[in-house]
């Protein structure tokens, strides 16, 4: 099981080991990690000292994920505190070693306006990525909070810096100080968790393209992207006009569709000749007016076809045919569906104008209305 350990100066350390371990032996493995004594450590657990060390933890109610509070005794006051550690909270808390902890004095310069180490400092790290266009474009596309902030300025640590000097000066059983200690642990959880991924599962990190294959429609070739999780099969109204079968297009199948947004389907083309490789298959299609995708095959035909998306070949297997199609490289992708493509801004201003043309085409309908 694993145990969270931390110590009135701020210091945090997980241990693994098994719930049959004696105390005495745990406070072993705090001694390895904290470098304080076995004899002159106590651990604190839900507001009580852990005094028998031949129990095991589990013997002493603790459980995997609890957390453990490390105190360091004085020397003098272990003997005293050996005989009955009971007393040792809450009435020897005036023996705690506070020697370590640095209280900023009001004439000289605070610790929140120290410069941190040079390893630490964001403006080493700024420099490093603004000097790097490769690595900057990655963390754009990778984490565009953190590249902005970058990019800005904007590393100030100050008001973290100040919240740790108001829990170290705070009295260790505060509710507030126990809140930003479950804070900080909670943080040191999250950092142990994503460095395991980057080392155990570095491709989780990276961005996977869309799937997309080549066909032919009305004899006009298209790149088609398959998405089983969409309902229908949809085209845009320019690839329609391109493909030359916007003169298909019913209208009485008009309305709108939602999903992660709302577009409006200009109507239905009920039955159209697809080729995919040398196989010629039968689709319909609902045409929306502002799609970025030119087709979209959707789970309607994936299914009457019985279409099997194969990853671990690549490739997308018809069944009614029994034909395969590559899934095509990024470079073979449109512009809108390649990883370099748009960048978030440019997608939020597109956003942006897409509003505004819905919005003055809603007040000229308003005002076509209002005319005599």
């Amino acid at each position: 099981m694993k145990l969270t350990v931390t110590t009135l100066k701020d210091e945090i350390f997980v241990l693994d080991v098994s719930e049959d371990l004696e105390l005495e032996n745990f406070k072993a493995f705090c001694e390895v990690e904290s470098g304080f004594p076995a004899s002159e450590i106590i651990l604190n657990f839900n507001g009580r000292p852990l005094t028998e060390d031949k129990k095991s933890m589990k013997d002493l109610g603790v459980r995997d994920g609890d957390v453990l509070i490390l105190i360091h005794l004085m020397q003098s006051a272990t003997n005293e505190n050996t005989r009955d550690a009971s007393q040792a909270l809450p009435s020897a808390v005036p023996n705690l070693d506070f020697s370590g902890i640095q209280v900023p004095s009001a004439a000289g310069p605070s610790m929140a306006n120290r410069s941190p180490p040079v390893e630490e400092d964001p403006r080493i790290i700024r420099e490093m990525f603004l000097a790097n266009p490769d690595q900057l474009a990655l963390l754009k596309q990778n984490n565009p909070r953190l590249a902005d902030a970058l990019l800005t300025g904007n590393v100030a640590r100050t008001e973290r810096q100040q919240q740790r000097i108001r829990m170290m000066n705070s009295d260790p059983f505060d509710t507030e100080a126990q809140r930003m200690i479950a804070e900080e642990i909670r943080q040191k959880n999250i950092e142990a968790n994503m460095e395991a991924a980057m080392e155990y599962n570095p491709e989780t990190f990276g961005t996977v393209v869309m799937l997309y294959i080549n066909c032919h429609v009305n004899g006009f070739p298209v790149k088609a992207f398959i998405d089983s999780g969409a309902q229908t099969t949809i085209m845009s109204a320019a690839c329609a006009e391109r493909c030359n079968i916007m003169r298909l297009v019913d209208t009485r199948w008009a309305g709108i569709a939602k999903g992660v947004g709302v577009q409006r389907i200009i109507g239905r083309i009920h039955m159209v000749q697809m080729r995919i490789e040398q196989d010629f298959l039968t689709t319909s299609f609902s045409v929306l007016e502002e799609q970025p995708m030119d087709m979209l095959l959707g789970l309607d035909m994936l299914k009457r076809h019985q279409c099997n998306i194969d990853l671990k070949r690549n490739v997308l297997l018809i069944g009614t045919t029994g034909t395969e199609t590559p899934f095509l490289p990024e470079s073979e992708l449109p512009d809108c569906a390649r990883l370099s493509g748009l960048s978030d801004d440019d997608v939020a201003a597109q956003l942006t104008d897409q509003d505004d043309r819905d919005k003055n085409k809603s007040r000229l309908g308003q005002t076509k209305k209002n005319k005599p």
